[in-house]
């Protein structure tokens, strides 16, 4: 540890000599007099000496104790985000582009809990104070192909680092994945994160999140951001395959949280409130309309997953469902709902239709339930004289295309007026 001592007490002097001579030197040079200098041997063996001297400077922490670096690092890690990391002692120090630390298969926890595996984790430090260890200052983290566990009691992990110190550096996460797991250990859904920033916003003077991501392969990004005083959550989502935009504001100033949410369709706008906690999630959906055209209620349960929703509309359009590019059809085909974690009923009754006039008393129900989709006892009628109704309906996906088969049962009323039509 001497030898350290005194090489970096030489560094120091070598320094200052330097950068006095730069303060003597530097308000002499003009354009004329600097081409004469910089052909000058003296010139060059300066210059090649100050280089020298910089990467030797640079390269400093290669030589101070690697448990007594993780262990300053961990610490400032601890403070700045809020939550531990086990780095290990086997790490790699590269000073190009800038000066950080490499560790691989480190790990983090909350509350003594493992909740991510990292395979590679690089420490971005400040420039300045190289010369001793306890002076390094972590700026910049970089998180590359993690795995987080994620449950009820840590489902907030993302949103508690808005509380972090990112005003000196950022935080970035890529390649990783958020599994999200019920009390049995199951998992419930897969987030894939291509790339998420934790940084701070010097116009707005908060914290702030934006992140790009996948989830049930369907792309989406999302950005969010807390004001601490008015305790509340902000975030914009953009779902651009479906050309859909949801803004979000939630209040989480008491135990039930309660949220506003506007969704944005092409020229479409329609909101919901809702109530959350812990355990589930109640909701009212309807349009921006003074008249409503339509609104749903809805509940959720987190573990385990169900949703029941209810809805009335005053028109369905029939033909806007069956459309190649409709929500429902895409969500359909992308076969996000036979995940057999995902239990919903979901009930809607339209009064009539919107494309075919002859149609009311539009009943559509669904039922998807351990990976299968079905309509059974869906029913509409035809003016006052026949009634259909759907039974033994399953919905799936067979080569890109979307196949129903079930079966139908037709209740002729007016016969007579059936043949006049036909």
């Amino acid at each position: 540890m001497n030898r350290h001592n005194y090489l970096v007490r030489f560094i120091k002097k070598i320094n200052l000599t330097i950068n006095k001579l730069l303060k003597e030197n530097l308000n002499k040079l003009n354009p004329d007099n600097f081409i004469k200098i910089s052909r000058s041997n003296k010139f060059l063996l300066s210059l090649a000496v100050l280089i020298v001297l910089f990467i030797s400077y640079l390269s400093i922490p290669n030589i101070y104790n690697k448990k007594e670096i993780s262990i300053k690092l961990n610490n400032q890690l601890q403070k700045k985000l809020n939550f531990d990391f086990n780095l290990s002692e086997n790490f790699e120090y590269n000073f190009l582009p800038r000066p950080h630390f490499i560790y691989r298969n480190s790990t983090i926890s909350v509350n003594q809990n493992e909740i991510s595996k990292i395979k590679e984790l690089k420490v971005f430090i400040s420039l300045k104070n190289l010369f001793s260890y306890e002076n390094f200052k972590v700026r910049n983290l970089i998180i590359e192909k993690s795995n987080f566990n994620l449950d009820n009691q840590t489902y907030d992990f993302f949103t508690k680092l808005l509380d972090g110190e990112f005003k000196d550096g950022k935080l970035i996460i890529r390649d990783s994945n958020i599994f999200y797991r019920n009390k049995d250990d199951e998992v419930l859904f897969i987030n894939k994160i291509s790339n998420m920033e934790y940084f701070y916003d010097n116009k707005n003077l908060q914290n702030k999140i934006i992140s790009k991501n996948e989830i049930f392969n369907l792309p989406y990004s999302i950005e969010f951001y807390k004001k601490n005083i008015d305790k509340k959550f902000f975030s914009k989502l953009n779902l651009d395959f479906l050309k859909l935009k949801i803004n979000n504001e939630l209040d989480f100033s008491k135990e039930v949280k309660k949220g506003f949410i506007k969704f944005t369709s092409n020229k479409d706008q329609f909101t919901s409130t809702y109530d959350v906690n812990k355990n589930n999630l109640i909701f009212n959906l309807f349009d921006v309309l003074e008249n409503s055209d339509f609104s749903y209620e809805g509940k959720v349960n987190f573990n385990p997953f169900y949703l029941n929703l209810k809805g009335t509309v005053k028109e369905i359009d029939i033909l806007n469902l069956l459309k190649s590019k409709s929500l429902i059809l895409q969500l359909f085909k992308t076969e996000i709902l036979n995940n057999k974690n995902l239990n919903i009923d979901i009930n809607v009754y339209g009064e009539k239709s919107k494309n075919f006039s002859d149609l009311f008393n539009i009943n559509l129900n669904s039922k998807i339930e351990e990976g299968l989709i079905d309509i059974d006892n869906s029913r509409f009628s035809w003016n006052d004289n026949v009634d259909f109704f759907l039974e033994n309906s399953l919905i799936y996906v067979k080569d890109g295309e979307l196949i129903l088969d079930g079966k139908i049962i037709i209740n002729i009323k007016n016969s007579d007026k059936v043949y006049k039509f036909l």
